[in-house]
């Protein structure tokens, strides 16, 4: 029996961490592989995110904090997505002296496809074996789906209109269903469907969308980070809080080496996002919000362990009472080998 197909996390996810040096380009390196997706975030400055891909073009920028459009950043941005990491321009979202970075990387297909599974053609640079896809589409205005290229259903979509300076990230998530959304840029609880999904399920091949603008206006670009759980490499699930400091333990079959988590219950709650490399190994590691532009904290403790996440706070963004909290995992090792050995047997 095969506990993962996926022994080797650093592979198709790691994070990187890094100091600005000022100058007009940075190789940032020691990723592992050339991604495709590179997300950024200055520790000690209060900056916006950068989120690139290779979809899109290096240098274009969207930030998961604001609802702004895709802009270009030229030569402040990614000149260059490399074998081992990537090429930083000189703007302050990257490589101001005296900044220290986290870079979280996903590697897709380092290629694109034009996939005609949904009633939209999609472009696609997808991982079947790590459950990652990168999906560009143009929307129609009407009900319609979308092939994402990762032959197994998506557990989240996370998605921006490029085009629409005005509407938010919209997070499509399985703990929620198909009638419901959380905002990425946002402090808001899970609402009630605008549409934005039809009320369909994602499935193997493709996911769905309705007429509402922040995921299909007709003739804007949209782009869509699309995930596919893979045992042993990412876990997407939900915990209840208990409000206390002894707080929740949350099982998922891996050491991570990169969490979000969001409060689904109560509104006014920020995204927090941890990872292994800022600390990484006690309640002390750092956190960042992908919802604002803050720098990063540790007042709210977690332990990242050897086969999920404990909370040690009750603090409202993770561990309110009666509470639900969604989240997202990628792994730094799995619990179990693809030879079913525990990894702490090894």
């Amino acid at each position: 029996m095969a506990y993962t197909t996926i022994d080797k996390p650093t592979d198709y996810f790691n994070t990187k961490l890094y100091s600005g040096d000022g100058a007009s380009t940075q190789a940032i390196t020691g990723v592992n592989f050339r991604p495709d997706f590179v997300w950024i975030k200055s520790r000690n400055h209060t900056e916006n995110h950068m989120l690139s891909d290779a979809v899109r073009g290096s240098t274009k920028r969207l930030r998961s904090d604001t609802t702004n459009a895709e802009d270009d950043l030229g030569s402040n941005g990614i000149q260059s997505f490399n074998t081992d990491g990537f090429t930083a321009g000189d703007g302050d979202a990257m490589n101001a002296s005296g900044q220290t970075y986290a870079s979280w990387n996903w590697l897709a297909s380092n290629t694109t496809a034009s996939n005609t599974d949904g009633s939209i053609t999609s472009t696609v640079s997808a991982n079947t074996t790590s459950g990652f896809s990168i999906v560009s589409y143009t929307g129609t205005g009407s009900a319609s789906t979308i092939g994402h290229g990762l032959n197994s259903t998506l557990s989240t979509i996370i998605l921006k209109n490029r085009d629409d300076g005005s509407v938010f990230w919209y997070v499509f998530h399985k703990s929620l269903g198909n009638n419901s959304e959380l905002y990425l840029n946002g402090t808001d609880s899970a609402p009630g469907s605008t549409g934005a999904w039809n009320t369909t399920s994602p499935t193997s091949s493709v996911f769905s969308v309705g007429s509402h603008g922040g995921t299909n206006a007709s003739g804007q670009g949209i782009i869509a980070y699309c995930f596919a759980e893979k045992k042993g490499f990412s876990k997407f699930g939900s915990y209840t809080g208990n409000g206390n400091a002894d707080g929740t333990f949350v099982f998922t079959g891996q050491k991570s080496a990169f969490i979000i988590i969001k409060n689904t219950s109560t509104s006014g709650t920020n995204w927090v996002m941890f990872d292994n490399k800022r600390i990484g190994y006690n309640e002390s590691n750092y956190y960042l919000r992908p919802s604002g532009n803050n720098t990063e904290s540790t007042n709210i403790p977690l332990d990242i362990l050897s086969n999920g996440f404990k909370i040690r706070t009750s603090a409202g963004d993770v561990n309110t009472s009666g509470n639900t909290y969604i989240y997202m995992c990628f792994a730094e090792s799995p619990f179990t080998t693809s030879t079913g050995i525990p990894t702490t047997a090894r």
